[in-house]
């Protein structure tokens, strides 16, 4: 069962205060508990830890994700979210593609409206995404590790 397998995932977020350990984990599990097929996809980045739901196990068809800061926020993001429909324009950015929120307590995720956008960005990844009846379910996969970190108490050191 993937909900369980966070071995590496609590090993990256070490560094962090237990604040954004905990923070971290429990919108893991909001996530997995709305989408349970879905695949965790672990990068463990030069500036954060980012964590992301997709499809597959290709970064394209993430339809959302957190990502772990060294400043003690979070980021709960959509890959797609510039293309998917937020009528109380509470998503962050200006890129082409990513938007996300900040959240630095549980309290600042707006769960029932968060669950509406997941769908929609669900939504249009399943619409844009090939081959999804071969793609894995439900599994979680460390992608990448960064050799070099910006993290809590490491000051960039490796």
């Amino acid at each position: 069962m993937a909900k369980a397998d966070n071995t590496d995932l609590l090993v990256f977020l070490r560094p962090f205060s237990p604040k954004m350990q905990e923070l971290a984990l429990w919108l893991r599990d909001f996530i997995w508990d709305e989408y349970p097929d879905a695949n965790e996809l672990i990068y463990d980045n030069y500036n954060a830890v980012a964590v992301g739901w997709a499809l597959s196990h290709k970064l394209g068809d993430t339809f959302c994700s957190i990502a772990i800061y060294n400043n003690d926020s979070a980021h709960f993001g959509f890959y797609w979210g510039a293309h998917i429909d937020d009528p109380q324009k509470i998503l962050l950015g200006n890129g082409s593609q990513y938007r996300y929120i900040r959240i630095n307590e549980k309290t600042d995720l707006p769960k029932d409206y968060i669950k509406i956008l997941m769908a929609n960005a669900y939504k249009f990844c399943v619409d844009k995404a090939k081959d999804l009846d071969k793609a894995p379910q439900g599994t979680t996969v460390t992608k990448s590790v960064s050799p070099k970190k910006k993290r809590p108490g490491t000051a960039g050191k490796k």
